[in-house]
Order: structure tokens, then C-alpha cells, then sequence
């Protein structure tokens, strides 16, 4: 005989039963989720500003603060839509590289590239280095993972990162190879820190040009 389980007794098990799916699952580890609603800072020799656009051009040895992100480049061109969201194209000086560098939420890691483009996009949350492109992570100030390729794209919401060589993209850099450096997780560590993985494999590799190049 079927019998009625109680209408009390039912919520208070699928509280527990809720309460050991969260005891079990993995945490989710992110960058730092502050830092979108935090203001952008920015330090320039130059500054040219397009109200009817919302278009900011910044040149000249230019150091951009936002909460834990930091950006260095020659020039930094700035555009917000009207739902406010922030867009930033960063230019490196000729021959050399732009700068990015960023916390990852809840931990003492820290998360940098390079390339001489960077493209920041506010909406999505994600970064993009291209040309020479590097990326890096460090656990206090030791280097952890370390990946070089033609176009890398870091999504700060999974904290997931793509790697493509200059084969894939067509732009050039780092020989049309990835390359890519993990350094092993203690066991102590591996179920507390999830740890980024990058593909790098060419069959399995995403195209960056998905996300766009916005401006």
C-alpha cells in the first residue's frame, strides 16, 4: 500500500538532500566578480574624448585600474553602450606588448597576458590577446600555467581560456604553434582549487574570432 509522506517531512528531506548536493559539488572559482561594477581609472599624456560616440581615446604610456584589474598599453580606446557596459581596445607600443592583470575571486592567484593587442569586453566578460599572445597564472607569486599562442581568449565568468596558433587564426605569432606549461596541482589541493585548463590540442581548439573584435 502506497502510503502519503507528509508534506512536512517531504520539504525537510529535500532540504537535506539539497544540503549534500551542495557539500558534494566542486566550488566554482571565477575571476573577481567585483571588479565589473567597480569604476575604470585611467592615467594618460593624452585624452581625447567623443561624447555623441561615448568614445574615449587614450595615448601615451596609459595605465587603466578597474577594482583588481590592471592594464598597460600605448594608446586605449574606451566606448560604453547605453546599458553602460565598457569596451576597451588596448595598443602596445611598436614592438612591444600590452599588459593585463587580474584576481581571481576568493583565492592568491592572479591571472596576466600579454599581446600586442588586447580587446576588453565588458558585456561578456571576456579578454582577448592577440598577436604574440601570452597568458599566465600565479598562486601568490609563484608562475603555475603558462600558455603562448597567436590569439588566447579568457572568459572571466567560467574562467575558461582558449589558445590558437597563427595556423588556426591566420594571425601571426609565437611560429603558429601553441605552447603551453601546467605545473601538477598537490593532491591536497586538487578538491578545493580547480585549477584552468587549456586546450591545447588543434582538433579541439575554439576559434577566438567567435567572440568578436569589438571596439
Amino acid at each position: 500500500m502506497l502510503k502519503v509522506i507528509p508534506s512536512s517531512l517531504l520539504l525537510y528531506l529535500i532540504s537535506v538532500f539539497l544540503g549534500l548536493v551542495c557539500m558534494i559539488a566542486p566550488p566554482q572559482v571565477h575571476a573577481e566578480k567585483a571588479d565589473r561594477s567597480k569604476p575604470m581609472n585611467i592615467e594618460s599624456d593624452a585624452l581625447r574624448y567623443d561624447d555623441l560616440k561615448q568614445l574615449s581615446i587614450f595615448t601615451g604610456k596609459v595605465v587603466v585600474t578597474k577594482g583588481s584589474i590592471l592594464i598597460r598599453g600605448a594608446r586605449v580606446e574606451v566606448r560604453q553602450d547605453p546599458e553602460g557596459y565598457q569596451f576597451g581596445t588596448v595598443t602596445a607600443e611598436p614592438g612591444g606588448r600590452a599588459f593585463y592583470r587580474q584576481k581571481r575571486e576568493g583565492l592568491d592567484e592572479f591571472i596576466e597576458g600579454e599581446g600586442e593587442l588586447i580587446y576588453y569586453d565588458g558585456r561578456a566578460d571576456t579578454v582577448r590577446f592577440s598577436t604574440r599572445a601570452e597568458m599566465r597564472r600565479y598562486k601568490g607569486a609563484q608562475l603555475f600555467d603558462e600558455s603562448s599562442g597567436s590569439v588566447i581568449v579568457y572568459d572571466n565568468t567560467t574562467d575558461v581560456f582558449t589558445v590558437d596558433s597563427g595556423s588556426l587564426t591566420g594571425v601571426p605569432g609565437s611560429g603558429g604553434r601553441v605552447r603551453t606549461m601546467l605545473t601538477p596541482t598537490p593532491k591536497a589541493d586538487i578538491a578545493t582549487v580547480p585549477r584552468l585548463t587549456a586546450p591545447v590540442s588543434a582538433p579541439t581548439l575554439k576559434s577566438s574570432d567567435a567572440l568578436g573584435n569589438k571596439k
